[in-house]
């Protein structure tokens, strides 16, 4: 069977989840990433693991008015290269996981009759899959909640799949010396946690040698962020990136980041109590959205991004260093919305679309 996968930046990882999970489905199944030149993509596939072809699409969101007109204006030519990829490559199946080449894509295959769905990642739906839930067959969700932005009859909920190394996180969990915290904010770090967290130094010096940190700050605050730590005497793991996430996960008692879909997810694979600082400019607030909601369930803590302060943040690790039943309770609590399976659960639906005897079942 051959696929055609269209993700961008963070829906990228999810999207690869799902490509391995039609590998492991069966080995010569084919899977195409359709993208953009700018992309996180383009980066990432470098190796040659999935095939990825580009096309001249470009967002519309949050761009000034000529922007906005220039992007629209790219849409024809971004649909007409969609269609002669679709139609070299020829697959069963197009699914897309957000970003703005999506758009394309999806109407591409609409008007070549190839089956089409959709996966939303955000509890909050953005702009793309808001429009393409017309001309989508199923969409799969994350969130239960987000239901009420797409119509029932076609939507079911998955869970937000993650790479399958995520997946033996929760069994092989290190255990290390000292109480592990493990901060970061995306691939690229976030320079307002990273100043947070500096500052927070000071009020956690009491417990300083019982702290061990592992820290992902992005290029741009590496070098000051290394430095801050060695002049305050704190044992503290930091590099720009991390290749290997899992690992860190891993070694790491509480996890102080953003609230995306896809680190939730990891999160909750993982079974760690996090302190989320939602991403203040994420669309349609989708990162407070999702943060606010595990906070109700106490699968987490959370600090919005205006009220975030290195005092703050001090308060909240050393309320939880000094009370490890609530850390506890935050873990069992977060991996009780895990949905391991999302990835192969998406595959199944994918079958049935072309092979309805194969049918998973009800929705979600």
């Amino acid at each position: 069977m051959r696929h055609c996968r269209r993700g961008n930046r963070a829906h990228l990882f999810p999207g690869i989840a799902i490509a391995e999970a039609f590998e492991k489905r069966e080995a010569d199944n084919e899977v195409l990433f359709i993208g953009t030149e700018r992309g996180i993509e383009v980066k990432v596939l470098a190796g040659g693991r999935f095939p990825l072809r580009t096309i001249h699409a470009m967002p519309l969101k949050g761009r000034p008015l000529l922007g906005k007109v220039k992007a629209a204006g790219a849409v024809p030519l971004a649909v007409s290269e969609a269609l002669s990829i679709l139609r070299d490559f020829r697959p069963q199946i197009v699914l897309g996981v957000g970003g703005y080449a999506s758009g394309p894509t999806l109407l591409a295959a609409g008007l070549l009759g190839i089956p089409r769905a959709i996966h939303e990642q955000n509890m909050v739906p953005g702009m793309t899959n808001r429009i393409l839930k017309w001309f989508s067959q199923r969409i799969f969700l994350s969130f239960e909640d987000t239901g009420n932005f797409f119509p029932k009859r076609k939507t079911f909920v998955t869970g937000n799949p993650i790479r399958k190394e995520f997946l033996s996180c929760l069994t092989n969990r290190r255990k290390e010396d000292r109480f592990t915290i493990l901060v970061f904010g995306g691939s690229a770090g976030a320079h307002r946690i990273n100043e947070a967290l500096i500052e927070a130094l000071s009020g956690l010096r009491e417990i300083r040698s019982s702290l061990r940190f592992i820290h992902q700050t992005g290029r741009e605050d590496f070098d000051g962020v290394s430095k801050r730590y060695q002049e305050a005497g704190f044992d503290a793991l930091v590099k720009p990136f991390f290749e290997d996430m899992v690992s860190q996960y891993q070694a790491s008692d509480l996890v102080i980041c953003r609230a995306g879909a896809s680190t939730i997810a990891e999160l909750a694979a993982c079974g760690r109590g996090s302190i989320l600082i939602p991403y203040p400019y994420a669309a349609h607030q989708h990162q407070l959205a999702q943060a606010r909601r595990l906070s109700d369930l106490g699968a987490c803590r959370m600090i919005e991004d205006r009220e975030l302060s290195g005092e703050g943040l001090a308060r909240s690790v050393l309320d939880l260093f000094s009370r490890p039943e609530e850390l506890r309770k935050m873990e069992k609590a977060i991996q009780k919305v895990s949905r391991p399976d999302a990835a192969r659960e998406i595959v199944e639906h994918c079958y049935a679309m072309i092979q309805p005897s194969l049918s998973p079942g009800g929705r979600g």
